[in-house]
């Protein structure tokens, strides 16, 4: 009864937090002219035959506005660290000094900063997309349980409301995250 509701609504709000957490997580691999360490948190390197977040087999730290420098803990892992950095997606070219890799960004062009705000808009739509499908799993639930008669129809049109502005004020979230990074990778 108003048990099930509660638990249909309790699961699709932890389901769409979930979501938005994972938009979250995309967005911060998503660079902008600025350096920071979280840039190669999804790069691995193979560590000793086992695949390892880099951040796990060196520190990883900021060393000014446009440079990343990368000192693995292991002296062998530098031609390793440096090889998966520059077979990356990201389009660096790490300059090595020692046993320490010093990574510059390079400035953004236009065209770059378009497509890369195309990227993070896709990012967010298909972040909607998830919203709305576990709006959409939650409101058949919800059928379910009217056509079984545990919950009156009353109950399911009120439920069906609270999942709509669950779904409204998730969306909301997704729209302020997407354009704040958009602002970010414009910013010159």
């Amino acid at each position: 009864m108003a048990a099930d509701i509660e638990k249909t609504k309790k699961d699709a709000e932890r389901r769409m937090a979930k979501s938005v957490e994972a938009l979250k997580s995309d967005l911060a691999k998503i660079r902008t002219g600025r350096a920071h360490a979280g840039l190669l948190d999804h790069l691995r390197v193979d560590y000793y035959g086992t695949p390892t977040a880099i951040n796990q087999v060196a520190n990883v730290t900021v060393a000014d506005a446009r440079t990343i420098s990368v000192t693995p803990w292991d002296k062998n892992m530098v031609a390793t660290v440096e090889k998966a950095i520059r077979e990356s997606d990201l389009g660096l070219n790490p300059a090595t000094s020692g046993q320490t890799l010093h990574i510059p960004l390079p400035p953004l062009t236009e065209e770059r900063r378009n497509e890369l705000a195309k990227v993070v808009r896709g990012e967010g739509e298909n972040s909607k997309i998830a919203i709305r499908n576990v709006r959409r799993d939650g409101n058949h639930h919800l059928k379910d349980l009217l056509k079984k008669k545990e919950i009156s129809q009353d109950d399911d049109r009120r439920a069906e409301d609270a999942m709509q502005q669950l779904t409204d004020r998730f969306i909301a979230e997704i729209d302020k995250l997407v354009e704040a990074k958009e602002q970010d990778i414009m910013q010159i």
